[in-house]
């Protein structure tokens, strides 16, 4: 099997086993927490991203990828990373502008990743040398888009959601 096949099987079935946990054991114990107390551990998972910035270490990925696809894609993680932590702090202590600033870091880091679709199937990423980095494609963005929309779900229903309780 040639490794773009590989690539884009193992990205369809991380998102279908994180779906398949997400639905079985992660959507049942979020339905029983305060929105905020959902939301905090699903933008926790975008928290990580920014590993993305692996891709400006130089040797850590084939030196013949564009320089403007890497860095767009690291600072536009980095930037998400950032988000989802200030949303975070803001949801625990109950801040007037959580739920704003947590659509915004979620739009920015779902947007973020479409424009990454783009660029992976534009430039045929996995026909690149990407050592370690495969990992951050295959396994932990598949991870982050389950996460994302599992973030959406909570918002859209947030008006319906059980009262938010401080969390110390």
């Amino acid at each position: 099997m040639h490794n773009v096949a590989i690539f884009w099987m193992q990205i369809l079935l991380s998102l279908g086993v994180f779906s398949l946990v997400a639905v079985w054991y992660v959507w049942p114990q979020l339905a029983t927490l305060s929105r905020n107390s959902a939301l905090t551990p699903l933008l926790f998972v975008q928290v990580f991203r920014y590993v993305g910035m692996t891709l400006l270490v130089k040797g850590m990925i084939d030196p013949r990828l564009p320089h403007s696809f890497l860095s767009g894609a690291a600072y536009a993680d980095l930037l998400a990373a950032a988000l989802s932590l200030a949303s975070i702090f803001a949801l625990r202590r109950n801040w007037r502008g959580a739920i704003p600033l947590v659509w915004a870091a979620n739009t920015w880091g779902f947007v973020d990743l479409l424009n990454g679709l783009r660029g992976v199937l534009q430039i045929n990423v996995p026909s690149f040398d990407l050592a370690t980095v495969w990992y951050i494609y295959t396994f932990y963005a598949p991870l982050v888009i389950v996460a994302h929309l599992l973030i959406y779900v909570i918002l859209v229903k947030s008006r319906s959601w059980k009262k938010v309780t401080v969390q110390r």
